[in-house]
């Protein structure tokens, strides 16, 4: 029997007001808040955990000068977020004020999905497919 390896990719951003956008990530979409490490507005490192598995890292942009070439802008970043209630999901993203891009509809590999944006401008799909399967 093969076991699922525990999440090993973490999707990075960054966030003008990233306590904003936490707050937002967890009350429309459903994040749980791991830990967030910073002083004041600003947020050097948080861990938002998806429940059924993985999940993100963000923190806030700041002025780190020209020798920084990882950061992202705020607003430039995008996922696909696996879950199992889309129209549930649909329903509290509308109700907490996200921007609904894609309303939910079935695709022609098998998802049932929609897309949003959040207020930090980045998009964000939620959906069915859980991808296919690895090969040995």
């Amino acid at each position: 029997m093969t076991q699922t390896p525990p999440p090993q990719v973490w999707p990075t951003l960054r966030a003008t007001d990233a306590r904003a956008l936490i707050r937002f990530l967890v009350e429309a979409f459903g994040f749980e808040e791991t830990v967030v490490y910073g002083e004041g507005d600003r947020v050097d490192h948080a861990q938002l955990s998806w429940p059924l598995g993985g999940g993100i890292m963000l923190g806030s942009a700041a002025d780190r000068g020209p020798d920084d070439t990882w950061s992202l802008s705020p607003g430039t970043f995008g996922a696909y977020v696996v879950t199992d209630d889309v129209d549930a999901l649909h329903q509290r993203a509308v109700q907490a004020g996200a921007e609904i891009i894609r309303a939910p509809q079935d695709t022609d590999y098998g998802s049932h999905e929609f897309a949003a944006r959040d207020p930090e401008g980045n998009l964000w799909s939620f959906g069915t497919y859980r991808g296919e399967p690895r090969r040995s």
